[in-house]
């Protein structure tokens, strides 16, 4: 059940999302739900082995390099699912920030 709480809040965050930034479009809770299932993939699948291979600059960073990883997931989500459209990096880097964001503060409303 909590995982199913979690998937709709980060829908519901991706939604609030693109509301509030121009170069990101959703069609719908639907195709929220379906990119936020995409993401998780993706951070699954793929973002483990770029943090290994970027691990020196992550480390030179302090960590901040992991946003910009953050928005190339992002980017690739947005090209996988239909209905889910993000404009560029610059625009993916401040909506994976804002959704991180908003992300923690649905979830501290739960928990």
């Amino acid at each position: 059940m909590k995982l199913i709480a979690n998937w709709f809040l980060n829908a519901l965050a991706l939604l609030i999302v693109s509301k509030i930034i121009p170069g990101i479009e959703l069609r719908g809770f639907g195709v929220a739900l379906v990119a936020v299932l995409v993401i998780g993939l993706v951070n699954a699948l793929v973002k483990p082995i770029l943090l290994i291979l970027t691990l020196p600059i992550t480390i030179l960073t302090l960590g901040l390099f992991t946003f910009v990883l953050n928005a190339l997931m992002l980017l690739l989500a947005s090209n996988l699912v239909a209905g889910f459209r993000v404009d560029g990096f610059w625009t993916a880097l401040v909506g994976s920030i804002l959704l991180s964001l908003i992300s923690t503060i649905l979830h501290s409303f739960v928990q």
